[in-house]
């Protein structure tokens, strides 16, 4: 689809589900790439912040594999598999694995979780390169009403 030669009253008859599908997987995948070229992925940097006492674990407490894919349910991807990425940060000695197989972060595992953390401003700013904040926040409201109108099945704002 198109919208290069088409009036605002052809626009607004576009369907948003395509629109919607067609940012997300530009936006994942000029993510990904980015996380690519710092050395690693999006699922090991979601792992990082999960067992990090730093960011999104509440109590800096080692998690398993079916725990952090309990937490990060409403964003992973089919294709990620925490099991092998978390093989990888092993690999990396980013964090480790006790005798209950739960994972913790390590110093290094921090150190890495900062930098590649350094890196979104610069992301986040490509992405939005020609959108000032009034567009961003107008489609972001459009959005989310667009969710409420459809009864938010999945509870992504509530």
């Amino acid at each position: 689809m198109t919208t290069q030669h088409l009036t605002d009253a052809e626009l607004a008859a576009q369907p948003i589900a395509y629109w919607t599908g067609v940012a997300y997987e530009a936006t994942i995948a000029h993510v990904r790439s980015h996380m690519a070229e710092l050395g690693t992925s999006q699922p090991q940097f979601w792992i990082l912040r999960h067992l990090s006492r730093h960011d999104l674990s509440a109590d800096g407490q080692g998690r398993t594999v079916p725990e952090l894919r309990e937490a990060m349910t409403g964003y992973l991807r089919p294709e990620d598999d925490l099991a092998a990425e978390s093989e990888t940060l092993l690999g990396k000695r980013w964090i480790t694995r006790d005798g209950e197989e739960r994972l913790w972060i390590t110093e290094a595992g921090e150190d890495a979780r900062l930098e590649i953390k350094r890196h979104a401003p610069a992301v986040r700013e490509r992405m939005h390169e020609g959108v000032d904040d009034a567009d961003y926040i107008t489609t972001v409201k459009v959005l989310r009403r667009l969710i409420e109108n459809t009864g938010d099945p999945g509870g992504a704002l509530g």
